[in-house]
Formats: structure tokens, sequence, C-alpha cells
């Protein structure tokens, strides 16, 4: 909880610093920062972003629906990058992520308590991750990958419940996106290839039988999430957007794979000159091989200056 407290107050600080030190004219960044557009040298984004997502449904073995008690999982992931090249192409910066989970028929809410008991409730910071954006083509502005190493830092609890992955995860995401009919729409995608690496569930377990195989469970696999916004701006300083997603699981060496489908719609708007603030909601509509079927809240603050 001091985490989620101190990053918050972190985020804001340069919020205000920023407003201070604005001399020009209020501009609207929804539009022209969007994921695929890189920052000019000497700017920053600052990026604090909440997710919860709750289950009561998930697939089995044979990929039937089942009902179960209900699983929370609350995400916080702080993004800070800024600009260090001349020419726009090249940004820098760190990804942090705390997790907080409760099991077992608790409400939703309860992620809240940020609880630590190893069985019904799990929290801490999880994983950093070092990461670098690049625009490759300079006449395709609109073109973009981000590249992060997520290194896990949380401690491995012996037949403890799940909090994170347990592996190092290499993620390249790849961004474009087309802004058309007079600035009024635009269309977005996304491509991500996620490289789970780490020690199988299975060998795992035949070297330390008191380790957390659950959270072994991709290791040596591939994360495939292929991604489409469409957007609508009502004005300038907002919009609001549909989304889908379709994501694979595939085995590359563990003997277990997944895929699941997920609709979602959300807005943004932005509150003042430099600070965004972002809402959106998804479902998982469908999933093979103990995939949950649930529902993700998210709330987002962006600064950007």
């Amino acid at each position: 909880m001091k985490y989620l407290i101190t990053t918050l107050a972190f985020a804001l600080s340069f919020t205000a610093i920023a407003q201070q030190d604005s001399t020009g004219v209020a501009k609207s960044n929804i539009q022209e920062f969007t994921p695929s557009k890189l920052l000019r040298k000497g700017q920053w984004d600052i990026k604090f972003f909440n997710s919860l997502y709750t289950q009561t449904r998930q697939t089995g073995e044979r990929s039937e629906a089942n009902t179960i008690a209900r699983q929370n999982f609350f995400t916080n992931t702080t993004e800070i990058y800024t600009g260090v090249s001349t020419n726009s192409r090249i940004n820098v910066g760190v990804i942090l992520q705390a997790r907080a989970n409760t099991y077992n028929g608790q409400d939703a809410f309860s992620v809240f308590a940020f609880e630590n008991d190893l069985q019904d409730s799990r929290s801490g910071l999880t994983t950093i991750a070092p990461s670098i954006r690049i625009q490759p083509f300079a006449k395709v502005s609109n073109f973009s990958l981000t590249s992060s190493v997520y290194l896990p830092v949380f401690k491995d609890e012996p037949n403890a419940s799940y909090l994170d992955k347990q592996s190092v995860f290499w993620e390249t995401k790849f961004f474009y996106d087309n802004t058309f009919a007079q600035d009024k729409w635009q269309i977005f995608t996304e491509a991500d290839f996620g490289f789970n690496f780490g020690q199988s569930a299975e060998d795992a377990l035949a070297n330390n039988d008191n380790v957390n195989i659950g959270e072994r469970f991709a290791n040596n696999s591939l994360f495939l999430p292929l991604s489409a916004f469409l957007s609508y701006f009502p004005s300038s300083k907002s919009t609001v957007f549909v989304n889908a997603q379709q994501a694979f699981l595939i085995d590359l060496g563990n003997n277990f794979e997944q895929n699941y489908t997920q609709l979602g719609f959300g807005g943004k708007y932005q509150i003042t000159e430099v600070l965004n603030l972002e809402t959106s909601y998804g479902k998982i509509v469908r999933g093979v091989n103990f995939q949950g079927l649930g529902h993700t809240f998210s709330l987002g603050l962006r600064a950007l200056f």
C-alpha cells in the first residue's frame, strides 16, 4: 500500500511542477500522443494504471466453463519514460508492477486491504522492467515498438497462492495507429510478442518439492496478444473507444497452452494541460484450458510534459 501511495504522490508532484512551468496555450495530447507516438527529447511521460480483474467462472481442462469461488487480481502498473534523442525516435524508461490477489470467495474490493497471508491473499511489488521505445522508420511516425524485460523481484513462497509469474519476461510491443475523418476517428492496433523464460513447472517440481508450481505455468512459452481499438473523439480533449483482443499462450517446452478472447470499451479525458484520465472495462468472453472468464475494471492517470 505504501508503494502505491508513494508512486501516486510522485506522479502528481511531477504534474504540479509541469503545470507551474507551462506558459503556452493549453493543448490536448489525447490525439497527439497515442501509444505509437514517441516523446521529444527532454519530455516526460508518467502513467499510473490500476486494473482490477475479478472472476467467478473458469474453463476446465477440456475448456468447459465452471463456476468457482470468486478470485480477485489487482495490478498497479507505473510507467516512466523520457525522450533522449533529438529526432524523437528513442525513449527510455522503467516499468514497476505491484499486485494484490485474494481467493476463496472474498469480495472484489478485498484486494485493497493489501494483505499477505499466503493462502487467501498475496500482495507486493512483483516486477521491475527496464524499457526502450523506438520509432524504426523516420517517415512513419505512427509506427513504433516498445521492448521491456520484466524481472521478478518478489520472494518465492513454497505452496502459497498465486501472486505473479515467477519468470523473466521479455516483451516487445508493436504499435500502429491511423486518424481519419477530420481527426474524429482513429484506429489503433497492437501486436505483442512476450517470451517467458525460466524453469518449467515439471523441472521445478523435480528439483524442489516445496516450490510454488502455480507461478511457473507460463515458463518456456510465447505470449501473443493481438489488439485493436476504434476511437471516436467528441472533442479534442476526450475520446471513447471499443476494443477487442485475441491472446495466445503458446507452448515452447512447458506442456501448457491457453488462449482467450476479450471485448471491452472505455474513454479518456484530458483533465489539465498535462494530466489525462482513462477508464475502461473488459470481459473475457471465451477461453481455452483453465482460462478465467472474468471482468476487468481499469482506471489510469497519465502525466505528460
